[in-house]
């Protein structure tokens, strides 16, 4: 027997479970060829009940806490999330920015760069990135621009940051 292949697509919502009581929700809102074609989410602020339905209209109208690059299929598949419904609305995505830093590849002894002057930023789709070195005004508020694991959406949601080393910029 074949496994059946998840597909997700623009627009999909997924619940997480955060604590026995609670769940929040995230929407996968674009792909941006500029990182590999990967999941772009939004994962939004408001912790619901169990018990409470909302509907998509009010998840996705709710606050951004992050936007995050993922594979929101692997998630599905490890049953960190569950899909629960799809909705068009997905927001204006051209203001959303990513950055990344050259610093945070370390090799095998290397001492880890703490504050970095080396990064780029990008919009999703960007023709290609943009190198800023140290990062200032508006770039400052930009989302680390890493795909990162299930493991690590699910940690970033249910505490509001992620557990991996990245540099800083301050």
């Amino acid at each position: 027997m074949v496994a059946k292949r998840i597909r997700t697509k623009i627009g999909d919502v997924f619940s997480v479970k955060v604590s026995e009581s609670g769940i929040k929700y995230f929407q996968l809102i674009a792909f941006d060829l500029t990182l590999f074609n990967s999941d772009v989410i939004r994962a939004f602020e408001k912790v619901y009940t169990l018990d409470e339905h909302p509907t998509l209209s009010e998840i996705v109208n709710g606050e951004v806490e992050f936007y995050a690059h993922c594979i929101t299929n692997l998630g599905l598949k490890l049953s960190l999330w569950e899909k629960v419904g799809s909705i068009a609305d997905v927001g204006d995505t051209s203001h959303i920015l990513f950055r990344y830093s050259s610093d945070g590849a370390l090799k095998l002894g290397e001492e880890p760069v703490k504050i970095s002057y080396r990064w780029r930023v990008w919009h999703i789709n960007d023709k290609t990135f943009t190198d800023v070195g140290k990062l200032e005004g508006e770039n400052r508020k930009a989302e680390i621009g890493l795909v990162v694991s299930p493991w690590d959406i699910v940690d970033r949601i249910k505490t509001g940051k992620y557990n991996f080393w990245h540099p800083d910029f301050e």
